[in-house]
Protein backbone atom coordinates (compact mmCIF):
# COMPACT_ATOMS: atom_id res chain seq x y z
CA UNK A 1 0.00 0.00 0.00
CA UNK A 2 1.32 3.44 -0.97
CA UNK A 3 0.36 6.24 1.40
CA UNK A 4 1.07 9.87 0.53
CA UNK A 5 0.84 12.65 3.10
CA UNK A 6 0.44 16.26 1.95
CA UNK A 7 1.71 18.63 4.65
CA UNK A 8 3.73 21.75 5.43
CA UNK A 9 5.71 19.77 8.02
CA UNK A 10 7.28 16.84 6.16
CA UNK A 11 9.81 16.34 8.95
CA UNK A 12 7.01 15.04 11.21
CA UNK A 13 6.85 11.80 9.21
CA UNK A 14 7.13 8.87 9.58
CA UNK A 15 7.24 9.80 13.27
CA UNK A 16 5.51 7.16 15.39
CA UNK A 17 4.87 5.11 12.25
CA UNK A 18 8.57 4.18 12.13
CA UNK A 19 8.21 2.01 15.23
CA UNK A 20 6.82 -1.43 16.12
CA UNK A 21 4.96 -3.40 13.44
CA UNK A 22 4.28 -0.43 11.10
CA UNK A 23 7.97 0.45 11.19
CA UNK A 24 9.07 -3.11 10.47
CA UNK A 25 6.69 -3.29 7.49
CA UNK A 26 7.60 0.16 6.11
CA UNK A 27 9.27 -0.27 2.74
CA UNK A 28 8.05 -3.87 2.50
CA UNK A 29 4.27 -4.06 2.91
CA UNK A 30 3.59 -0.33 2.71
CA UNK A 31 5.41 2.77 1.49
CA UNK A 32 5.23 6.39 2.57
CA UNK A 33 5.59 9.42 0.32
CA UNK A 34 5.59 13.00 1.62
CA UNK A 35 4.53 16.01 -0.44
CA UNK A 36 5.61 19.35 0.99
CA UNK A 37 2.90 21.92 0.30
CA UNK A 38 5.47 24.74 0.47
CA UNK A 39 7.14 23.36 -2.65
CA UNK A 40 4.10 24.57 -4.61
CA UNK A 41 4.00 28.12 -3.28
CA UNK A 42 4.28 30.83 -5.93
CA UNK A 43 6.52 33.37 -4.23
CA UNK A 44 10.06 33.48 -2.89
CA UNK A 45 8.77 33.30 0.69
CA UNK A 46 7.01 29.99 0.04
CA UNK A 47 3.71 31.45 1.25
CA UNK A 48 0.99 28.85 1.74
CA UNK A 49 -1.60 30.95 3.62
CA UNK A 50 -3.27 34.35 3.66
CA UNK A 51 -5.77 36.39 5.67
CA UNK A 52 -9.42 35.27 5.47
CA UNK A 53 -11.94 37.17 3.38
CA UNK A 54 -14.51 38.73 5.67
CA UNK A 55 -12.00 39.18 8.46
CA UNK A 56 -11.35 37.06 11.49
CA UNK A 57 -8.47 35.60 13.43
CA UNK A 58 -5.79 33.40 11.95
CA UNK A 59 -4.79 32.50 8.41
CA UNK A 60 -6.27 30.25 5.73
CA UNK A 61 -4.34 27.88 3.47
CA UNK A 62 -4.44 29.06 -0.15
CA UNK A 63 -6.59 27.13 -2.65
CA UNK A 64 -4.14 27.36 -5.55
CA UNK A 65 -1.18 26.12 -3.52
CA UNK A 66 -3.06 23.24 -1.88
CA UNK A 67 -4.56 22.24 -5.23
CA UNK A 68 -1.12 22.09 -6.86
CA UNK A 69 0.21 19.94 -4.02
CA UNK A 70 -2.74 17.54 -4.21
CA UNK A 71 -2.47 17.34 -8.00
CA UNK A 72 1.17 16.36 -7.67
CA UNK A 73 0.32 13.78 -5.00
CA UNK A 74 -2.32 12.23 -7.23
CA UNK A 75 0.14 12.05 -10.15
CA UNK A 76 2.28 9.69 -8.06
CA UNK A 77 -0.48 7.09 -8.58
CA UNK A 78 -0.51 7.36 -12.38
CA UNK A 79 -0.68 3.87 -13.83
CA UNK A 80 -2.58 2.41 -10.89
CA UNK A 81 -5.76 0.49 -11.83
CA UNK A 82 -7.91 2.89 -9.82
CA UNK A 83 -7.86 6.00 -7.69
CA UNK A 84 -6.43 6.10 -4.18
CA UNK A 85 -8.55 7.19 -1.25
CA UNK A 86 -8.16 10.96 -0.82
CA UNK A 87 -8.69 12.20 2.73
CA UNK A 88 -8.74 15.64 4.30
CA UNK A 89 -8.17 15.64 8.07
CA UNK A 90 -10.55 18.19 9.59
CA UNK A 91 -12.63 18.52 12.78
CA UNK A 92 -15.65 19.01 10.51
CA UNK A 93 -15.32 15.56 8.98
CA UNK A 94 -17.03 12.26 9.57
CA UNK A 95 -15.77 10.72 12.81
CA UNK A 96 -13.17 8.05 12.14
CA UNK A 97 -14.02 4.50 13.20
CA UNK A 98 -12.81 0.93 12.91
CA UNK A 99 -15.27 0.36 10.05
CA UNK A 100 -13.92 3.37 8.16
CA UNK A 101 -10.34 2.15 8.68
CA UNK A 102 -11.25 -1.28 7.30
CA UNK A 103 -12.97 0.33 4.30
CA UNK A 104 -10.06 2.64 3.48
CA UNK A 105 -7.47 -0.11 3.83
CA UNK A 106 -9.45 -2.18 1.35
CA UNK A 107 -8.50 0.22 -1.45
CA UNK A 108 -5.47 -1.47 -2.98
CA UNK A 109 -4.54 1.79 -4.71
CA UNK A 110 -3.53 3.33 -1.37
CA UNK A 111 -4.40 6.74 0.02
CA UNK A 112 -3.54 10.43 0.00
CA UNK A 113 -4.00 12.43 3.21
CA UNK A 114 -4.14 16.21 3.25
CA UNK A 115 -3.11 17.79 6.57
CA UNK A 116 -4.58 21.21 7.20
CA UNK A 117 -3.07 23.93 9.41
CA UNK A 118 -3.93 27.40 10.69
CA UNK A 119 -7.67 28.21 10.50
CA UNK A 120 -8.19 25.65 7.76
CA UNK A 121 -8.13 25.32 3.99
CA UNK A 122 -9.88 27.56 1.46
CA UNK A 123 -13.31 25.95 1.01
CA UNK A 124 -13.10 26.16 -2.77
CA UNK A 125 -10.28 23.62 -3.03
CA UNK A 126 -12.06 21.35 -0.55
CA UNK A 127 -15.27 21.48 -2.61
CA UNK A 128 -13.40 20.94 -5.89
CA UNK A 129 -11.54 17.85 -4.67
CA UNK A 130 -14.69 16.41 -3.14
CA UNK A 131 -16.63 16.91 -6.38
CA UNK A 132 -13.92 15.91 -8.86
CA UNK A 133 -11.94 13.28 -6.95
CA UNK A 134 -14.21 11.99 -4.20
CA UNK A 135 -12.11 13.41 -1.36
CA UNK A 136 -13.63 12.62 2.02
CA UNK A 137 -13.38 14.71 5.18
CA UNK A 138 -12.45 12.75 8.30
CA UNK A 139 -12.14 13.73 11.97
CA UNK A 140 -10.57 11.64 14.73
CA UNK A 141 -12.77 13.18 17.42
CA UNK A 142 -14.68 16.16 18.73
CA UNK A 143 -11.72 18.34 19.57
CA UNK A 144 -9.30 20.62 17.72
CA UNK A 145 -5.55 20.11 17.28
CA UNK A 146 -2.94 22.45 15.83
CA UNK A 147 -2.92 20.55 12.54
CA UNK A 148 -3.79 17.39 10.68
CA UNK A 149 -0.46 15.58 10.98
CA UNK A 150 -1.16 13.70 14.22
CA UNK A 151 -4.68 12.72 13.06
CA UNK A 152 -3.13 11.50 9.79
CA UNK A 153 -0.81 9.23 11.76
CA UNK A 154 -3.79 7.88 13.70
CA UNK A 155 -5.65 7.08 10.48
CA UNK A 156 -2.60 5.45 8.90
CA UNK A 157 -1.85 3.38 12.00
CA UNK A 158 -5.43 2.13 12.22
CA UNK A 159 -5.60 1.31 8.49
CA UNK A 160 -2.28 -0.55 8.47
CA UNK A 161 -3.70 -3.07 10.94
CA UNK A 162 -5.89 -4.37 8.11
CA UNK A 163 -3.12 -4.65 5.52
CA UNK A 164 -2.37 -8.36 5.07
CA UNK A 165 0.94 -9.42 6.58
CA UNK A 166 1.55 -6.46 8.90
CA UNK A 167 -0.12 -8.02 11.92
CA UNK A 168 1.80 -11.08 13.09
CA UNK A 169 -1.41 -13.01 13.79
CA UNK A 170 -4.07 -12.71 11.10
CA UNK A 171 -6.82 -13.19 13.71
CA UNK A 172 -5.54 -10.39 15.98
CA UNK A 173 -7.90 -7.81 14.51
CA UNK A 174 -10.93 -10.06 14.92
CA UNK A 175 -11.16 -9.97 18.72
CA UNK A 176 -10.31 -6.32 19.36
CA UNK A 177 -12.47 -3.42 20.42
CA UNK A 178 -15.20 -2.31 17.97
CA UNK A 179 -14.85 -5.38 15.71
CA UNK A 180 -18.17 -6.86 16.90
CA UNK A 181 -19.59 -3.55 18.08
CA UNK A 182 -18.23 -4.09 21.59
CA UNK A 183 -15.17 -3.00 23.55
CA UNK A 184 -12.49 -5.64 24.08
CA UNK A 185 -12.54 -7.95 27.11
CA UNK A 186 -9.77 -7.71 29.78
CA UNK A 187 -6.41 -9.35 29.10
CA UNK A 188 -4.07 -11.05 31.59
CA UNK A 189 -0.62 -12.66 31.55
CA UNK A 190 1.92 -14.09 34.00
CA UNK A 191 2.31 -14.00 36.95
CA UNK A 192 -1.00 -15.62 37.94
CA UNK A 193 -1.05 -13.58 41.16
CA UNK A 194 0.15 -9.97 41.38
CA UNK A 195 -0.28 -7.73 44.43
CA UNK A 196 -2.68 -10.36 45.81
CA UNK A 197 -4.82 -10.05 42.67
CA UNK A 198 -5.43 -13.34 40.86
CA UNK A 199 -6.14 -14.00 37.22
CA UNK A 200 -9.81 -15.08 36.83
CA UNK A 201 -10.10 -18.84 37.34
CA UNK A 202 -11.94 -19.35 34.08
CA UNK A 203 -8.85 -18.28 32.10
CA UNK A 204 -6.82 -20.99 33.81
CA UNK A 205 -9.44 -23.69 33.32
CA UNK A 206 -8.52 -24.75 29.79
CA UNK A 207 -12.23 -24.83 28.93
CA UNK A 208 -12.33 -22.82 25.72
CA UNK A 209 -16.11 -22.71 25.61
CA UNK A 210 -16.33 -21.18 29.08
CA UNK A 211 -13.47 -18.80 28.28
CA UNK A 212 -15.25 -17.61 25.15
CA UNK A 213 -18.51 -17.06 27.04
CA UNK A 214 -16.69 -15.18 29.81
CA UNK A 215 -14.97 -12.91 27.29
CA UNK A 216 -18.25 -12.06 25.56
CA UNK A 217 -19.90 -11.28 28.90
CA UNK A 218 -16.96 -9.10 29.92
CA UNK A 219 -17.04 -7.21 26.61
CA UNK A 220 -20.74 -6.60 27.01
CA UNK A 221 -20.42 -5.31 30.56
CA UNK A 222 -17.45 -3.06 29.80
CA UNK A 223 -19.25 -1.60 26.79
CA UNK A 224 -22.44 -1.05 28.79
CA UNK A 225 -20.54 0.81 31.52
CA UNK A 226 -17.98 2.76 29.48
CA UNK A 227 -19.72 3.41 26.16
CA UNK A 228 -23.52 3.48 26.53
CA UNK A 229 -23.73 4.86 22.99
CA UNK A 230 -22.07 1.73 21.57
CA UNK A 231 -24.10 -0.49 23.88
CA UNK A 232 -27.35 0.99 22.61
CA UNK A 233 -26.31 0.32 19.02
CA UNK A 234 -25.27 -3.24 19.94
CA UNK A 235 -28.55 -4.21 21.61
CA UNK A 236 -30.52 -2.79 18.69
CA UNK A 237 -28.74 -5.02 16.15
Amino acid sequence: MLITVVTIFPEMFPGALAFSLPGKALGKLWDLQIVNIRDFAKDRHNTVDDTPYGGGAGMVMKADVVDAALTHALSIYDGAPGKPEIIFMTPRGTVFSDDVAREISGNKNGMIILCGRYEGVDQRVVDYWKEQHGMREISIGDYVLFGGELPAMVVIDACLRFVPGIMGNATSTEDESFTAGLLEYPQYTKPAIWRERAVPDVLLSGNHGEISSWRVAQSQEITRQNRPDLWEQYVEQ
